[in-house]
C-alpha cells in the first residue's frame, strides 16, 4: 500500500490478515453491468470484450485499428485493472458501415463474447455498477476475524476512497498535478490533463473522508450534511427531515464528502466546519481546481458492496465476491481486511 493510504484511517481499526492479491490475472476478475437494453440497431457497433493482462487505453486503440475508426469514435465506460480478467463494453461508432470482419480480431489476450448494434456511444461512467471475484492467496490470519470484519462490511459499506489506481504509479498523477498547477504543462493532452486533475481532487475527498471516519461520521448524519440517495448521483442538502438519520443507519442514503471547485460548499454547520478545516491544508490545489473551471460536487463517503459472498477454497485462498456501484474500488473493500502483499 503506497505513502498516501498508509495514512489513511480505516473505519474498522487496522486489518486483521495479510494475504496477496493479483498473484496471477484470474485472481481479480471484474465484469461491467450495464442497466438499459441494447436496441441491435444503429451506429454504433457495441462488443462485450474479455481480456486478460491489457489496459483499457490499449484495448481501445487496437479496436480503432481493427475498424478503420479513430480513437475518439471508440466509447468506454471506464478504465479497467491491466492485471486482471475484465469483461467489459466497448462502442465503435460506424456510420453507414458494415460490422468488420469478426474472424479478423484475433488478438492473444482478447476476445469477442458478444456484439450487438445500439444508436449511441457508450459513455465514460454508463454503467450501473461493476461485479468483482477476487482471490486472496497466501492469507495469513484468523479465520474467525477474518469473517467477523467480512460480515462488519456486510452490514455497515467501507468507506468510499478512490484508490491507488487514481493516483499512478508511486503516485506520479499527483506528482504532474502539482506541475500542472505550477504551470509547468503547457502542451498536455485532454486526456492527460484530465487524469492529474482528477487525481488531485480525489486525493483531497480522501483526505475529508478520513477526517470523517476519525470522528467516527463517515456512515452517521451529522448536522448540516449533505447526502445522496443510495443507487443515485444526485445529493441534497440536509432538510432537517426527522428521518435522516434513520435513512443513512438503513444504508438508503449516505452522506457525502466535497469534490471540490468553485463556488461554496453546500455543507452546513459541523459537516462545513470539517471540511474547511480539511480544505484549508489543501488550499492551494483547491483554488487551482476552481480556477480550472471545476465545479463544486460531492461523492458518497460509504459505498455498500452488494451481493457479497465469499468462500475457502484452502486454508490460506480465499475468494470474495461482491458488486460495487461504478466509480468505487474494489481493492478499497480488502483494504479493511487485509495488508496485501506486493503480488502485481
Amino acid at each position: 500500500m503506497s505513502s498516501i493510504f498508509s495514512t489513511l484511517t480505516y473505519a474498522f481499526g487496522q486489518p486483521v490478515a495479510k494475504a496477496q492479491l493479483k498473484s496471477q490475472p484470474a485472481d481479480f476478475q471484474v465484469e461491467e453491468q450495464i442497466a438499459y437494453s441494447l436496441s441491435g440497431e444503429g451506429e454504433h457497433l457495441w462488443l462485450w470484450l474479455e481480456k486478460e493482462g491489457e489496459n483499457t487505453d490499449w484495448v481501445a486503440q487496437q479496436l480503432a485499428k481493427w475498424a478503420g475508426i479513430k480513437l475518439r469514435d471508440v466509447g468506454y465506460a471506464g478504465l479497467k485493472d491491466r492485471q486482471a480478467i475484465t469483461r467489459q463494453w466497448f462502442s465503435l461508432y460506424l456510420p453507414g458501415r458494415e460490422d468488420p470482419d469478426l474472424s479478423l480480431f484475433q488478438f492473444e489476450n482478447m476476445r469477442i463474447l458478444r456484439h450487438t448494434r445500439h444508436q449511441r456511444k457508450l459513455q465514460t461512467g454508463g454503467l450501473s455498477a461493476n461485479r468483482f471475484i477476487l482471490t486472496l492467496r497466501a492469507v495469513d490470519g484468523d479465520k474467525t476475524q477474518i469473517e467477523t470484519r467480512l460480515n462488519q462490511i456486510q452490514q455497515q459499506g467501507v468507506p468510499n476512497y478512490f484508490g491507488e489506481q487514481r493516483f499512478g504509479r508511486n503516485e506520479h498523477n499527483l506528482v504532474m498535478a502539482q506541475r500542472l498547477f505550477n504551470g509547468e504543462l503547457t502542451r498536455l493532452k485532454p486526456a492527460q490533463r484530465s487524469l492529474y486533475i482528477s487525481a488531485a481532487r480525489s486525493f483531497i475527498f480522501n483526505a475529508v473522508l478520513a477526517e470523517r471516519i476519525r470522528h467516527q461520521a463517515w456512515n452517521q448524519a451529522w448536522v448540516g450534511d449533505v447526502f445522496q440517495l443510495e443507487g443515485s448521483d444526485k445529493w441534497f442538502v440536509d432538510d432537517g427531515s426527522a428521518d435522516l438519520t434513520q435513512r443513512v443507519k438503513l444504508a438508503d442514503l449516505h452522506p457525502t464528502g466535497a469534490m471540490v471547485g468553485a463556488g461554496e460548499l453546500p455543507t452546513q454547520q459541523q459537516a462545513r466546519e470539517l471540511e474547511q478545516a480539511v480544505l484549508a491544508e489543501h488550499q492551494a490545489w483547491c483554488s487551482a481546481l476552481a480556477e480550472l473551471g471545476l465545479k463544486q460536487d460531492r461523492r458518497a463517503l460509504r459505498v455498500m458492496p452488494m451481493d457479497l459472498h465469499w468462500q475457502w477454497l484452502a486454508d490460506d485462498v480465499l475468494q470474495l465476491a461482491f458488486t460495487l456501484r461504478p466509480g468505487s474500488y474494489a481493492t478499497m473493500v480488502v483494504r479493511e481486511i487485509f495488508n496485501l502483499n506486493d503480488a502485481a
